[in-house]
C-alpha cells in the first residue's frame, strides 16, 4: 500500500471521527443544559468541543506522516475515553471502568505533546 493511500484512510477516518467526537460534544452540551447535575456533562462536552476541531483540521490538513498520525490517534481515543467515561458516570453512577479517565487523559496529553514532536521535527 503507498503512503498516500495509507494517509488517505487515515485522514478519512480522522474526519469521521472529529465529527462523531464533535457531535457527542453539542447533545452532552444540550443534556448539560437541561440536567439537574451539568457536571459531568459540562466536562464531557468541554473535552469533546475542544479536540474535535483539533482533529478534524489534523485529518484535512495534516497527516503528512506517522508522527501527525499516533498523534491524531491518541487524541481521538484519549478523548472517547475521557468523555466516554464522563457519561457513563453521569447516567450510570460510576465509571467505564477503573481507570478510564486517568486512562483518557494521559493519553490526550500524549496526543498533544506528539504534535509538538511533530511540528518541531517538520521537514
Amino acid at each position: 500500500m503507498s503512503d498516500g493511500l495509507f494517509f488517505d484512510r487515515w485522514s478519512r477516518l480522522t474526519v469521521g471521527v472529529a465529527a462523531l467526537i464533535g457531535a457527542a460534544g453539542v447533545v452532552s452540551a444540550a443534556g448539560a443544559s437541561h440536567a439537574g447535575d451539568e457536571h459531568l456533562l459540562g466536562a464531557m462536552s468541554t473535552i469533546c468541543l475542544a479536540h474535535a476541531p483539533v482533529l478534524l483540521a489534523l485529518g484535512l490538513f495534516g497527516l503528512r506522516n506517522r508522527i501527525f498520525g499516533v498523534a491524531a490517534a491518541l487524541l481521538a481515543c484519549g478523548t472517547m475515553v475521557f468523555a466516554g467515561d464522563l457519561g457513563v458516570r453521569h447516567f450510570l453512577g460510576s465509571g467505564a471502568f477503573p481507570g478510564a479517565a486517568p486512562l483518557g487523559g494521559i493519553a490526550m496529553i500524549f496526543g498533544w505533546l506528539g504534535l509538538v514532536f511533530a511540528a518541531l521535527r517538520g521537514k
